[in-house]
């Protein structure tokens, strides 16, 4: 029976949407399973059997609808004018610093993901939700390129949240001032690898080339 009227008629991935981080509120103690899809349910007022089936794909669904949820959050939070100001590697940490935030409180919730996630059965699917988690990310920072850099972007920053979460989950310090700092570090390499690969990118002209000096200090123009 639907307790709230105000959901009877929503699709599944509006239901999947309002279920998401009641799931996930709960997960770290009932684990990504029935269990919590029933407490999520109740919490939120959907009919048991209508959220079990909006999740019939099991734990990999729910997982993926809290990523989605908290893409949206991301993205109310983060208006293009908001971060237009700063540099890049301030809006990217910034972007990723908020995403963070909003699963630190579920830190049992998100070892518990991690560890599904990494099952083999599981690695493309969620290769795909790192990927789409770093482009949503990248679009809000304003990036454009639609080259390869499009592609090796992505890839790079998905690989640095990846790992970041990683170390959320047992970081103890204070503010969890150790994953920050290794976030850090990463975006500092992230900017770095960026810099470098433009300057070597760079029309041959505009290269430095020991050849080219060499023959001018040889010959130099007269």
């Amino acid at each position: 029976m639907v307790s709230d009227p105000a959901v009877a008629d929503l699709t599944l991935d509006e239901l999947r949407a309002r279920l998401a981080a009641a799931i996930a509120a709960v997960a770290g103690f009932d684990g990504w399973g029935d269990e919590a899809i029933a407490a999520a349910a109740d919490a939120v007022g959907v009919d048991r059997a209508a959220a079990a089936y909006a999740f019939r794909g099991g734990a990999m669904d729910m997982i993926a609808a809290w990523t989605t949820h908290v893409d949206a959050a991301m993205a109310a939070a983060f208006t293009a004018d908001a971060l237009a100001a700063l540099p890049m590697r301030e809006r990217i940490r910034r972007l990723v610093r908020f995403r963070l935030a909003s699963v630190a409180g579920q830190r049992e919730s998100l070892r518990r993901a991690l560890a599904i996630m990494a099952q083999p059965v599981n690695t493309a699917r969620a290769v795909r939700l790192g990927w789409r988690t770093a482009d949503a990310m990248w679009r809000l920072a304003g990036d454009t390129a639609t080259d390869y850099n499009h592609y090796s972007k992505r890839a790079i920053l998905g690989g640095i949240y990846a790992a970041t979460l990683a170390v959320l989950v047992g970081d103890d310090s204070e503010g969890q001032a150790d994953t920050m700092a290794f976030l850090d570090r990463r975006i500092e390499g992230i900017m770095r690898f960026e810099k470098a690969k433009g300057q070597l990118l760079r029309p041959t002209e505009q290269r430095f080339s020991m050849v080219r000096l060499l023959g001018r200090l040889r010959y130099p123009a007269t």
